[in-house]
Order: C-alpha cells, then structure tokens, then sequence
C-alpha cells in the first residue's frame, strides 16, 4: 500500500482538540488577542508584523474599504436586487470589478514602482535630489512609450486625495516610508514638468507604494485592496437592507433606455 501523501501548511490545521494557525493555538493565542489587521498580514507574510508595520497596514485598509458609489458599490446593490438570496454573490460581483480602474491600481502602482527600483544600476537615491532625477527619467519614458504612470490622477480627488498625504505621514512616523513610496513622492513633485499639468497622486496608488514598502508580495496587492473593499461592500449592502436604492439605479435605467438603429463593427474594427 502506498503511503499517506503529506500536505504541509503553516496555515490552519485540525485536530480532534486544536486548531492551529501559523503555528499558534487559535482559540488561546489568537481570538481575542490578534486583531484581523494583524492576522490578514501575518498570514500573508507567515511574519507576524511590528506594531509599526500594523498600523500602516491597516491605515490601507481603511483607505481603500469604501469610496462611494463607485462600479463596484453599484453592481454589488443591483446584483443584491436581484439575487436577495445570494449575498456572497452580490459581494462578488463587486469584487470581480476590482480591476485597471478602481481597486487594481493598487498592485498595478506597487508593480510599476518595484520594477522601476529593480532596474536601477548601483545603489538607490540617497536623497530627494537623487529620487526627482530618477522619477523625472521614469516619467519621460512613460511618457515617450505612450503608457500611463499607475497611481497618477484621479476623476474626483483633482486637487489632491486626501488619502496620500496621511498614508505618507504615517509610514514616516512608522519609519517604513520606504523606497517605493520615496519613488512614488517624487513622481508627484517632478510629473509636471513632463507632463504639463499637475495630477493628484491617488489613494489606491499610495497604499500600493505602502504596501510594497512593507515587503508583502507583489503579486497580491490586488488582494490585500479586494480584502479591504469586501467590508466596504458588506456596509453597502448593509445599507442597501435600510435604505434601498437598487431598484431606483435600476429602474433610472430601464424606463429612460431608447431605441436606436444597430450601430455595427466594421471589419477588423476592434475599438468601435
């Protein structure tokens, strides 16, 4: 007979009497004495974090759980309209709208930093002298490939998002203000000498910055953004029970739709 296969995990793992986690005793080490926060954290990076590395982490939390009637918040109503009986499906449906627009500029930004540090020959900036002229290189070639810089501007926040300049204030007061955030602070002093005009660096940008600064893995920022907005969905649904707007969006929509000729795609158009 071929032997038990073994599948090992620091996660959680059961026995008749216990439960473990991350090597601690859940129900005597952990309930009641690790906040979420610190646990989400923790088991990402199987490292439990400092007091300092928590508080940022959770000032990202915080300021990527809600936002207002964004897409997501939207569609996460309307799918609760119309499945009230599938509430994980409603947080779903916000969820997979996480993407290149709202949520998924997070890991985009920490990517985008990380691979520009990365490229870097010899030492990084040893000052903000150091840091304009490798942001001011990053943003001409940004700018000369036609591509955006992830993390630059935002379709409210014009004038500033409040969000960046108190995620920056905490990591520095963390001592975690790190070289991605130190790269993403420059951008926003140097990127209108390039570009022209002046853009807010935006919250989601900044918590990718951040959350890279903490050295969790790049390739689950999105994650850590979708963790976040899964208790802002839970409160839109929560409020969608008391004060319903669901079926007004909705019907806004279907009483007010008109009728127009097809609009069809020319051969090998695939822009519209």
């Amino acid at each position: 007979m071929a032997e038990p296969r073994e599948y090992p995990t620091a996660l959680g793992a059961s026995s008749r009497e216990t439960i473990t986690l991350l090597g601690h005793d859940l129900a005597r080490d952990v309930m009641g004495e690790v906040g979420f926060g610190e646990l989400a954290f923790w088991l990402a990076a199987q490292r439990r974090p400092s007091p300092g590395e928590t508080r940022v982490f959770e000032a990202v939390l915080a300021a990527l759980a809600d936002h207002g009637f964004t897409p997501t918040a939207i569609v996460t109503r309307l799918t609760y309209l119309s499945a009230p009986d599938s509430v994980q499906g409603a947080l779903a449906a916000g969820l997979l709208g996480g993407g290149s627009r709202f949520l998924g500029v997070t890991e985009d930004t920490g990517r985008f930093l990380h691979d520009v540090l990365s490229s870097v020959d010899g030492g990084l900036p040893a000052d903000g002298e150091g840091w304009d002229a490798l942001a001011l290189k990053t943003v001409k070639a940004e700018r000369e490939a036609r591509r955006f810089v992830p993390g630059l501007g935002h379709h409210v926040h014009k004038d500033g998002d409040p969000r960046t300049p108190r995620l920056m204030e905490i990591a520095t007061e963390e001592g975690l203000f790190g070289p991605h955030l130190s790269l993403f602070a420059a951008i926003g002093r140097v990127h209108p000498e390039v570009l022209g005009r002046t853009l807010p660096l935006n919250g989601a940008g900044v918590c990718g910055a951040a959350l890279a600064d903490l050295g969790l893995p790049l390739e689950l920022l999105r994650g850590f953004a979708l963790l976040a907005r899964t208790a802002g969905l839970i409160g839109q649904l929560a409020e969608e029970l008391r004060h319903p707007v669901g079926n007004e969006i909705f019907l806004s929509v279907d009483l007010n739709n008109r009728s127009v000729a097809p609009d069809p795609y020319p051969p090998g158009d695939r822009h519209g």
